[in-house]
């Protein structure tokens, strides 16, 4: 189980990679919902992704003989382009696995850190089946997304950061794919300040921790995934994954949110904050736009974890609200 001297000393480890982000308040959304709200703007972060946080911590922990092999990883782009970055930045060959329906940005963004990219299936597990087969054949060391210490430690480093900047906080919200990031953030948080409530959020469409919390045991991701906006929250959670015992012992409660929801989320927050979002990085607005209720009266901090979208996809995104 991942502590908060995990997370403390991957904060101290990946300083030097990562950057502190802003927790700005958002006007706008205070007043939509009679709340005090805060942006935590990980759409600037390094990579524009959360996603250095726990790659960048991992890398730096790995062997001479582990480096030397080199790594692979499966992603829905993201998290492979932070492994791209911190294998050129530590001077080591990484392989990036990503669906053949990755948006152009992230493909384009692993290719310019000089990593090894193969387009591979049409949904992430599939991709992520054929990072560990190419692991095994090549013997490199398969890189998680979600499913490491390494990396919920380096991800919970944005509660740390979220508590320093706004210690009032009351509640927290954040998006959940594999569970890596909210796994972190929440043992950092109930740590230091067992109150605060932490909620997770997922797009109807791909809905697998939630439905896995609803069941007791980890489900298996649907053969044929629903198309989303928010593709960094897509694909499955692994049998035996660390993260599913932390989100049932850390998170409060878990959302599911429409697409549209998600789409109006992503143009509200360009609209009123002037924040590149993509779909993934928009889904704690979009819970707060669905449930206002929730939030009245409370300080919020909103995780926003990204700001990787294609710009075509953007302005037609814009243009469609308007």
């Amino acid at each position: 189980m991942v502590t908060l001297q995990n997370i403390q000393s991957a904060q101290k480890t990946i300083a030097p990679y990562a950057k502190s982000t802003p927790l700005i308040r958002s006007k706008f959304l205070s007043e939509l919902c009679s709340a005090d709200v805060y942006l935590k703007l990980e759409n600037l972060q390094v990579t524009h992704s959360f996603k250095i946080r726990g790659v960048i911590n991992k890398l730096l922990n790995l062997t001479s003989e582990e480096k030397a092999r080199g790594v692979v990883t499966a992603s829905a782009g993201n998290h492979g382009q932070a492994v791209a970055f911190g294998a050129r930045e530590l001077g080591f060959k990484a392989k990036i696995v990503v669906p053949t329906n990755t948006p152009k940005v992230k493909v384009d963004g692993i290719k310019q850190y000089g990593a090894e990219l193969v387009l591979y299936g049409a949904t992430l597990p599939e991709a992520e089946r054929k990072a560990k087969e190419l692991a095994q054949i090549e013997g490199r060391l398969y890189i998680s997304p979600y499913n490491d210490e390494l990396i919920v430690a380096g991800h919970g480093t944005i509660g740390l950061e979220v508590l320093k900047e706004l210690p009032n906080v009351e509640v927290v919200v954040v998006p959940v794919g594999g569970g890596g990031l909210i796994s972190g953030v929440s043992i950092a948080l109930k740590c230091l300040k067992p109150n605060v409530q932490v909620l997770g959020v997922q797009s109807a469409a791909v809905p697998i921790m939630f439905e896995s919390l609803k069941s007791g045991e980890i489900v298996k991701a649907h053969r044929h995934e629903a198309k989303t906006i928010a593709e960094g929250l897509s694909g499955g959670v692994e049998r035996g994954s660390i993260t599913f015992p932390m989100v049932q012992q850390y998170v409060d409660d878990m959302f599911l949110v429409r697409e549209e929801s998600i789409r109006h989320a992503v143009y509200l927050l360009w609209e009123n904050e002037k924040q590149v979002m993509e779909g993934s990085g928009a889904a704690a607005a979009a819970l707060l736009l669905e449930n206002k209720d929730l939030f009245v009266g409370k300080t919020v901090a909103l995780v926003l974890t990204g700001g990787n979208i294609d710009d075509s996809l953007f302005q037609t995104l814009l243009a469609w609200e308007k």
